[in-house]
């Protein structure tokens, strides 16, 4: 990761059209198709660790998520990664950074060990050097949609669902896509969301 000089890249227009806006962050919402996953979680896998691993690859594909604004500056990363909220036995909650694998089983062994020791810690994992999604699960409850509040500190990409449905032979999932303006306007968030469909669909094939 490293600063760079916003007016240098494709982001410049919303650079000086958002940065000072009290109120930078969009939120989308798109219905997703996970019908393909559901037979991986019927093979053993966590649905919640199949979606994180859809949406890493699919930002991965997705140069806009390269750059994120942080506070000022504009700041250009390497590596993505995706954050997952961990339960643990204090009835709190904690926060752990899974890294980005191009690999389905590599991907979902770091999800189990880092969420399983996180549980059991009580610690946050976080990776400083990576551009991080972050993801939180209302798996127990049938919503429509989440406005995720914006506090000024962090600007990174957010994606929150609930509980999914399912009618006779298909799947969905309703998920709410929230990004900071400067990072990206409704096109390039749109292609994410079509990418992370398009990564679902695929997953089941390989």
């Amino acid at each position: 990761m490293r600063e760079i000089d916003p007016m240098s890249t494709n982001r410049a227009a919303s650079w000086q059209l958002y940065i000072d806006a009290p109120m930078p962050m969009v939120t989308i919402f798109k219905t997703l198709d996970i019908t393909n996953l559901m037979e991986r979680k019927a093979a053993g896998y966590k649905l919640n660790m199949l979606l994180c691993y859809c949406i890493a690859l699919a930002a991965n594909e997705t140069p806009e998520f390269r750059l994120l604004p942080v506070g000022k500056k504009m700041i250009v990363y390497d590596q993505i990664g995706v954050n997952v909220i961990v339960s643990n036995p204090n009835g709190g909650i904690n926060s752990c950074d899974i890294p980005y694998a191009e690999k389905l089983d590599e991907f979902n062994r770091s999800y189990l060990e880092l969420t399983e020791k996180v549980r059991h810690t009580c610690e946050n994992f976080e990776i400083n050097d990576s551009m991080i999604i972050g993801t939180s699960s209302l798996v127990k409850y049938d919503i429509d949609g989440v406005v995720n509040m914006y506090s000024g500190i962090f600007n990174n990409p957010f994606v929150i669902w609930g509980k999914y449905r399912t009618d006779h032979l298909k799947t969905t999932l309703q998920v709410s896509f929230q990004f900071h303006h400067v990072q990206m306007d409704g096109l390039e968030a749109c292609a994410f969301l079509e990418e992370l469909q398009k990564r679902i669909n695929n997953l089941a094939e390989k």
